[in-house]
């Protein structure tokens, strides 16, 4: 069943520092399920799940009526490089990616590119997680 977590991702969702509330970004989406599983775990708060694929942004928005319902989970379709938050979205408090080729360090200039779009789109406080550690890894973005 798509909604379902494969055992690795559930155990990424598990590692994330969620809590009701938070703002979360997932960069690299594909299908949504990780996005619709942080939706729930985080109760009041929003993801915002991004994909350069339109075909994976088209997956998600069809698997995931009942949490875009609720506000709990917005999709956009954008490569981490080039996305922007829009002027009435408030920085986000938590970012997470797995598997996205522009953070996998192949692509010097993408990972620099989207690293600084990350930078702008954090609060101050704001925490960066990609896959590659046990199972998660943290990135500080502070200059």
């Amino acid at each position: 069943m798509a909604s379902e977590l494969s055992p690795r991702l559930a155990g990424i969702v598990a590692a994330l520092p969620l809590k009701p509330g938070l703002r979360v970004l997932e960069i690299g989406c594909g299908p949504g399920a990780m996005a619709r599983a942080i939706a729930r775990r985080i109760g009041p708060g929003q993801v915002l799940a991004i994909d350069r694929s339109a075909t994976a942004i088209a997956q998600a928005m069809a698997a995931s009526a009942a949490e875009r319902a609720a506000g709990t989970l917005v999709l956009r379709r954008v490569a981490i490089e080039d996305f922007v938050r829009a002027p009435e979205e408030a920085p986000f408090d938590l970012a997470v990616a797995v598997r996205v080729g522009a953070l996998d360090g192949r692509h010097p200039e993408l990972e620099r590119q989207a690293l600084e779009r990350l930078r702008a789109a954090l609060t101050p406080a704001g925490r960066f997680f990609i896959d590659g550690g046990e199972p998660l890894r943290e990135i500080s973005l502070r200059a």
